[in-house]
């Protein structure tokens, strides 16, 4: 059995996998802000599990790891700082543990999927912020471990502002007073789609993927704003940098814990 655990500004979602990818049992609990009460929180819910011999563990952070460590250096929607995720899950768990960026395990999620079509895949989850993920034959690549993509500079307004800023699903809602999945209108639509496309094409500029795959909650929502944003991809279009696929993420919301259970699988040491 694997273990997966992804730690969500709101929400932490946990799962107990077995070797061939299926999901014995998951859980879902709100992510307490304390980090001392999440770890009584987690406990409970590992215990409720009902799995006692995990081969390993895998946990999703939000922000900058040391994933030598398995510290949570900084994370974006929760107060934590430098944090001994990985050590406490170990104890906890009684495994190895190993830990790695939330986007960067969702994007080799997905990736997989679609691994006999594309090689080098960009992942990109528009939820509460947004957050990147570079998969390159199947692994994490390491030129963009560390990458930030929803906090790339854009001129917006007459002004410098970080992409997740004004493209995130937080910012829709500030501005529209709506959730994606609340917004109907075709004409709010085309704006937010101007927004998501204008940090995309600066991404493929450094990136050169084969395929974007959109996820998150508002990635969830692709099929109302697909027909806009492909139109506003393609005036940005050049030869030396072409657009490529765009696609919707398959698993949506279990992206993360899949790309916990591929990771965990891999770095077993009794696979």
């Amino acid at each position: 059995m694997y273990l997966a655990v992804d730690i969500g500004g709101t929400k932490t979602l946990l799962a107990a996998f077995y070797s061939d990818g299926t999901i014995k049992q998951q859980i879902k609990f709100p992510t307490p802000p304390d980090y001392d009460d999440f770890l009584l929180e987690l406990e409970t819910n590992i215990k409720a599990l009902g799995v006692d011999d995990y081969k390993s563990a895998c946990v999703a952070s939000p922000g900058l790891i040391d994933r030598e460590e398995g510290i949570g250096i900084a994370y974006g929607n929760l107060a934590w700082q430098n944090v001994p995720i990985g050590p406490d899950l170990e104890r906890l768990a009684g495994c190895p543990v190993i830990v790695e960026n939330d986007a960067k395990l969702a994007g080799l999620s997905e990736a997989q999927l679609i691994k006999k079509e594309f090689n080098n895949v960009l992942y990109v989850t528009i939820s509460t912020g947004i957050g990147t993920g570079v998969i390159t034959n199947g692994k994490i690549n390491p030129s963009f471990i560390n990458a930030e993509g929803g906090k790339i500079l854009l001129e917006k307004d007459g002004h410098l502002k970080s992409w997740e800023s004004f493209a995130s699903g937080k910012a829709i809602n500030k501005k529209y007073g709506m959730k994606a999945s609340e917004i109907n209108d075709p004409k709010i639509w085309k704006t937010i789609s101007r927004d998501i496309a204008i940090g995309l094409v600066d991404n493929i500029a450094i990136i050169q993927p084969d395929v974007i795959v959109i996820g998150g909650g508002v990635g969830s929502h692709f099929q109302k704003f697909k027909a806009p944003l492909l139109a506003e991809m393609r005036k940005y279009d050049t030869p030396l940098v072409p657009t490529p696929a765009i696609r919707q993420a398959v698993r949506s919301e279990k992206a993360v814990i899949y790309g916990c259970y591929l990771l965990a699988r891999e770095s077993s040491p009794l696979k």
